[in-house]
């Protein structure tokens, strides 16, 4: 169930969209609402073939992997890595800062806070010059569990 201020956040992320849309004279088609609208049902982390699974008709893989491109590139969705071949994303509009461990074996994702550690990094990075736009930090390794059968 989408709560009152989650619904506000999908608006205001839906908005940027649209006008990310307009700035890059690019068309505000029934596909791409469709795909924008997918996203905002997914839970947690998912891939362009989960949308694939449960997308209508009405939307092409190239239409799907296109608009993809265009929600990260409006900071929508941003892409994440888990050591796989295809690419994963997060819908960030109700996002708090998190890192990722994800388990090799079973391709569990575990989610833990962000420990602000990304202040001091920006300090370096800002006397080096770089303009700093977000970060990412992922562990990979074995859950409890794959880790019990491993031994």
């Amino acid at each position: 169930m989408v709560t009152k201020e989650q619904r506000n956040k999908i608006l205001i992320e839906q908005k940027k969209f649209v006008h990310y849309l307009d700035k890059n004279n690019l068309r505000l088609t029934k596909a791409r609402i469709e795909v924008f609208n997918l996203i905002t049902k997914m839970d947690n982390h998912f891939g362009a073939e989960d949308l694939l699974k449960i997308k209508k008709d009405s939307v092409s893989r190239a239409t799907l992997y296109r608009t993809l491109n265009e929600l990260v590139k409006c900071l929508v969705i941003r892409r994440t890595a888990f050591g796989e071949k295809h690419q994963h994303f997060e819908f960030v509009f109700d996002e708090k800062p998190h890192h990722h461990a994800f388990c090799i074996s079973c391709k569990d994702n575990i989610e833990f806070p962000d420990f602000g550690e990304e202040k001091m990094y920006k300090k370096i990075l800002e006397k080096k010059g770089f303009e700093t736009l977000g970060h990412e930090m992922h562990f990979y390794g074995f859950c409890k569990e794959c880790a019990k059968k491993k031994s």
